[in-house]
């Protein structure tokens, strides 16, 4: 069976793949918080989380992603990740999440490292 919080990132990732406003839209409650740094200002509410996403996308086909859950508990996930941009530099990633009774983020963090390589213990892909 799968986790409200597979369910979530997996959605992300398609959002992510496609920058669909209403794909970007459904992940999010109409009051989200999104940190796009643990030190940034958040975008709050559903519309600034779409503008911002789109404001500042990845082109498709352009990045790989690799994620597993590290703990899933009480509406909450801490979400392990590696992204590859095989054009500039790759990223290890933390997220936080923070989903409501309908499976939608109410707050959002993400902490990212840049790489050089490709760490040996990088999560598999789902």
């Amino acid at each position: 069976m799968t986790s409200a919080g597979e369910n979530w990132v997996a959605g992300y990732v398609e959002a992510w793949r496609s920058n669909d406003p209403e794909r970007i839209g459904a992940l999010f409650g109409e009051n989200a918080r999104y940190f796009s740094s643990p030190d940034s200002e958040p975008r709050v509410g559903r519309d600034a989380i779409v503008d911002g996403w789109l404001e500042d996308f990845d082109e498709p086909g352009t990045w790989t992603f690799r994620w597993r859950i590290l703990r899933e508990d009480a509406g909450w996930l801490v979400v392990q990740g590696y992204t590859a941009y095989p054009a500039e530099r790759d990223y290890l990633n933390l997220w936080i999440v923070q989903l409501d009774d309908e499976g939608r983020a109410e707050e959002f963090t993400e902490w990212y490292m840049p790489r050089t390589h490709v760490p040996e213990s990088s999560p598999p892909a789902p």
